[in-house]
């Protein structure tokens, strides 16, 4: 875990007004799981916006692969090495396997077996046929994980992948992902409030505060001898803005 992925160097976004995001420096490290923290309206979500080139940057660049990039002009080969979970997944009508299949029909890929065993790692073979729509909340998100890691991404970006689900579906999430970068070696970051699941799946954790990043190191570092006291403050619990 010594490759550099991404190089984000003076990034600045705003959209018409005070920037959202002002980032002055951060790498992101190949295989690495980053965990990014923090209240609602940090910065994080758009971090992850920028990550997976889904918009521009007002100000700044963001170096991929060894590759800069500074405006939307991203090949389609480079996009397609990034997938995104959202916190509310957006799934097509129709069967949870044609959900799955979706992104290797966009590459004019066909593989019934990857599809089955995706599904099955999952924990939903037995709902193959079943009615997208129709799904719990938490059987939504797994297919919606399991569309983002049919197609062996390089980076997964997960955006609150576990909120407002049961214990069950958080413990069956947090290890689909675990595995997955432990085994395919794929880089995560992750966005989320619960600093309990950062602490379980993270090997580095940043804290970010009004579009800025106040800390970031590795995980243990982090949570037992923070140097930011704000950082101390959020791991304790404490209502930090």
């Amino acid at each position: 875990m010594d490759a550099l992925l991404y190089l984000l160097d003076g990034l600045r976004k705003s959209y018409g007004g005070p920037a959202v995001l002002d980032l002055d420096h951060l790498e992101v490290q190949a295989g690495e799981v980053l965990a990014l923290v923090g209240p609602s309206g940090a910065g994080k979500s758009t971090l992850l916006r920028l990550l997976n080139f889904l918009e521009p940057p007002t100000a700044g660049s963001i170096v991929y692969h060894g590759r800069t990039f500074r405006d939307h002009r991203v090949p389609i080969a480079v996009r397609r090495e990034i997938t995104t979970v959202f916190q509310r997944p957006a799934l097509l009508r129709g069967s949870v396997r044609r959900n799955v299949a979706y992104g290797l029909r966009l590459r004019g890929q066909r593989d019934d077996r990857r599809v089955e065993q995706m599904l099955a790692q999952v924990g939903l073979g037995d709902r193959a046929k079943a009615h997208a729509q129709r799904l719990s909340g938490g059987e939504m998100q797994r297919v919606a994980l399991a569309r983002a890691l049919v197609v062996e991404p390089t980076v997964l970006l997960l955006d609150e992948p576990t909120a407002n689900l049961d214990p069950y579906n958080v413990g069956l999430i947090e290890d689909i992902v675990r595995r997955q970068n432990r085994e395919q070696g794929t880089t995560v970051v992750l966005v989320t409030h619960n600093v309990f699941q950062a602490r379980r799946l993270a090997t580095r954790v940043g804290l970010m505060l009004s579009g800025r990043l106040i800390e970031i190191g590795p995980a243990p570092q982090f949570f037992e001898s923070p140097s930011d006291p704000r950082t101390a403050a959020f791991v304790r619990g404490e209502m930090v803005y």
